[in-house]
């Protein structure tokens, strides 16, 4: 079985220092930025995919639980990525498929549970917005829609976190369900998070808004018309970007 050992020593051979100093500044590492004291390796995602994708069927569950904690728990930012994105394999892995039989549906909802599980315990170590992003709509979104119980608790109590990892992680994973066609969750979600002070949550809000309008414009729109008043600019300037640039110039016009 292939350890956090041996997948941190690829990672160090394509240390790359000009591009590391370039990430730190983009992902706000500074002292009192939302980044403090994240580092980097220098390795972009292309590179750190790649590494996913050629150890992903050395994977085992729950073998490397352990190892993956360790890799959640690395101060390397582009290794916690690296450990959040195999448990993105696992649960893609794990997904149900007409051909399964009964015995191997219920394995893989028990192996969905336990990733789940695994990922909510250790959330906080996706603590820079493109950990977030890259992992919990893919993780918890399909373990949230497959289960036979209703699990959307599990996000609204996220939303209700003192945490803002976990805050954007109870936004961002309703993407899941936009793109199958539910809005209930991203709605509720944002109805709760719509006086949050962080741009980060006001950025999530209106991408997922955006994400609605797409699939169902007159959602997007009732929902703007009900909250303008309090919708962080932000989120409207997302919210309302695939719209014409008239209905735009209204919404971005419009009194309170």
């Amino acid at each position: 079985m292939i350890t956090a050992e041996i997948i941190e020593q690829r990672f160090y051979a394509l240390k790359d220092d000009a591009q590391r100093l370039h990430l730190m500044r983009f992902f706000k590492t500074g002292k009192g930025q939302y980044g403090e004291g994240d580092d980097f390796l220098g390795i972009k995602v292309p590179d750190t995919r790649s590494i996913v994708k050629s150890i992903k069927n050395q994977v085992q569950i729950p073998e490397m639980f352990p190892e993956i904690k360790k890799l959640l728990y690395s101060t390397w930012h582009e290794v916690r990525l690296c450990g959040l994105l195999l448990l993105v394999e696992m649960m893609k892995a794990n997904l149900p498929q007409k051909k399964d039989s009964d015995e191997v549906r219920d394995l893989k909802s028990r192996t969905r549970k336990d990733i789940a599980e695994f990922y909510l315990t250790h959330a906080r170590q996706a603590n820079n917005w493109d950990l977030v992003d890259l992992s919990c709509q893919y993780i918890l979104g399909p373990y949230i829609r497959f289960s036979k119980d209703d699990n959307y608790e599990i996000l609204y109590n996220l939303a209700e976190s003192d945490n803002l990892w976990e805050q954007r992680i109870s936004i961002v994973t309703t993407l899941d369900f936009i793109r199958n066609g539910d809005f209930i969750p991203t709605l509720t979600i944002c109805d709760r998070l719509l006086d949050h002070h962080h741009d980060l949550i006001h950025k999530a809000i209106g991408w997922t808004l955006r994400e609605v309008g797409k699939k169902d414009i007159n959602a997007l729109t009732r929902y703007l018309e009900k909250n303008y008043s309090r919708l962080p600019r932000t989120s409207l300037r997302y919210a309302i970007e695939r719209m014409p640039e008239s209905e735009r110039r209204l919404w971005l016009t419009r009194k309170p």
